[in-house]
């Protein structure tokens, strides 16, 4: 199920209608609100979200998204205004997984839609990843510090899987962002230092085994 919120009514009834038409099923909202009330009776397979919106906006909207244990782990896609490039910015960084510029085709924004839920979709793996008391259960999709069970958001878990998978390895930034975002991703490196940052939090004393690579990226390891 695919998640349009649009205010725009003939717009929105276009998206909807493409989306069935490539044999999805769709559901459309005019504003955010009425958006996050309807997670309480269902979690979509993707969020396409318009930046401008009544009442609360797409980055608050994906700020509550991304703040709820059970809606965390959401793709959400944006669409934003042509040359708002801080709003761009500012949506990879709160969590979004790609951006659609306005005004974007109907076939591009299939095309993304299909590309991110490839990227975020089930990992078939039995077998868990450890590094100390961090412990991630890939089949489950969870992930605990120790007892305490840590709630990722998408780009936060990957880059973890991706460490656990390859510990002491070095990646640089660049590495990250195309295995992480994908190779058609358009955006900052920076981006991958704001995703680190809340990774190392949320982890706690555990996130210290994220290390700074001078003048490369990071790596994972645990101390001597």
């Amino acid at each position: 199920m695919i998640w349009c919120v649009e205010d725009d009514d003939s717009i929105r009834e276009l998206m909807l209608y493409t989306l069935r038409a490539s044999d999805f099923e769709a559901e459309g909202f005019s504003d955010g609100q009425s958006m996050l009330s309807a997670l309480d009776r269902q979690i979509p397979q993707l969020i396409l979200l318009d930046i401008m919106l009544p009442g609360i906006d797409g980055i608050g909207v994906l700020r509550r998204i991304r703040q709820m244990p059970h809606t965390a782990h959401i793709p959400v896609i944006l669409a934003t205004a042509k040359g708002a490039e801080y709003d761009k910015v500012l949506g990879l960084d709160t969590g979004a997984d790609d951006y659609l510029v306005k005004p974007f085709g109907m076939m591009e924004m299939v095309s993304r839609i299909r590309a991110v839920l490839r990227r975020s979709g089930p990992k078939v793996q039995e077998v868990k990843l450890t590094m100390g008391p961090i412990t991630m259960h890939p089949k489950e999709h969870t992930v605990y510090a120790g007892e305490t069970r840590v709630e990722l958001t998408l780009k936060e878990y990957e880059l973890l899987r991706l460490f656990l998978e390859h510990p002491g390895q070095a990646f640089s930034r660049d590495q990250l962002l195309k295995q992480i975002w994908g190779t058609d991703f358009v955006g900052e490196s920076r981006t991958v230092d704001v995703h680190i940052g809340t990774l190392r939090t949320k982890l706690g004393p555990s996130g210290s085994y994220i290390r700074t690579v001078r003048g490369v990226g990071y790596r994972m390891e645990m101390d001597a």
